[in-house]
């Protein structure tokens, strides 16, 4: 009997992503599936790779209770115990005290109180449970703007993150180092999405400019330290913001990540040997 591998997406999606598209050619066992589609049989799949889920952030508890009844009739990577802990951006305090350099943030609940001038300067405010940027805004000097925006959140029950703004994006970009089978792949650089126009092609998430780059040495030591706690996974991406002290964590992508498989030549052909691994 031959093979399944379903490369999970959602409905929602009207294109196959990017990613995909390079992918399945290298991985003929692997088609697209939805998550949100009702009529899969799950179990007639040998392994489910989560990649274009972005709906989920609107239906998080749907989501991971759908992982659960998936990971028990065929192998869900990455597992749902690492997604259920990926999905709310309150794991970068877990980072923190495990000693890794990521970028100050405080987060308040609905009915948490807001510490005094946490809303000064230069932030970011944006919901823990979210993905593309979705939900995310930047104010400089407008603590106004930005409680009424934290509110917002409140609202519709979400918990909010508030994190200065790092300036050295702007000219330095993001660096997001991809992690295949637990080995470095390849780098992209992301330049600065909040401080300019965002545009939505999708719906379901912000374009990017994205180009590909070599990481420096210090930013492939955190993401080497950080992705050696977390054996097992098909995939890993940590997104990195530059400092005047070296780079430190803006996000560890681990439950449906662009893998900016168009930046190295081959990055595709190493995804699909990572995943086709995992039927072993």
């Amino acid at each position: 009997m031959t093979a399944r591998i379903a490369i999970v997406t959602t409905v929602e999606l009207p294109v196959p992503d990017a990613d995909e598209e390079l992918l399945l050619p290298h991985l003929p066992e692997a088609e697209l599936v939805g998550w949100d589609n009702p009529e899969i049989d799950w179990a007639s799949y040998d392994v489910a790779v989560l990649r274009s889920t972005w709906n989920y952030t609107d239906r998080l508890d749907e989501f991971l209770a759908w992982g659960e009844r998936v990971g028990q009739v065929t192998r869900l990577v990455n597992p749902i115990d690492t997604v259920r802990w990926n999905t709310d951006k309150r794991y970068l305090d877990d980072l923190a005290r495990q000693g890794f350099a990521t970028v100050p943030t405080t987060f308040i609940a609905p009915g948490e109180s807001v510490p005094a001038d946490a809303l000064a300067g230069h932030v970011v405010v944006k919901p823990s449970v979210g993905a593309g940027s979705n939900g995310a805004a930047l104010f400089d000097g407008d603590p106004a703007g930005a409680s009424a925006h934290l509110a917002s959140l409140h609202e519709r029950g979400l918990t909010a993150m508030i994190q200065p703004y790092l300036s050295q994006v702007d000219t330095q970009g993001e660096t997001a180092l991809m992690y295949l089978g637990g080995t470095f792949s390849h780098a992209a650089r992301k330049a600065a999405i909040l401080s300019r126009g965002m545009s939505w092609s999708t719906g379901l998430y912000a374009d990017e400019k994205i180009t590909p780059c070599q990481p420096t040495e210090a930013e492939r030591a955190l993401a080497d330290a950080i992705v050696a706690t977390l054996p097992g996974l098909a995939y890993a991406r940590v997104d990195l913001l530059p400092t005047p002290d070296g780079p430190v964590v803006l996000e560890l992508e681990l439950t449906e990540p662009s893998l900016f498989l168009g930046m190295d030549a081959g990055a595709p052909e190493r995804a699909a040997q990572a995943f086709r691994a995992l039927l072993g």
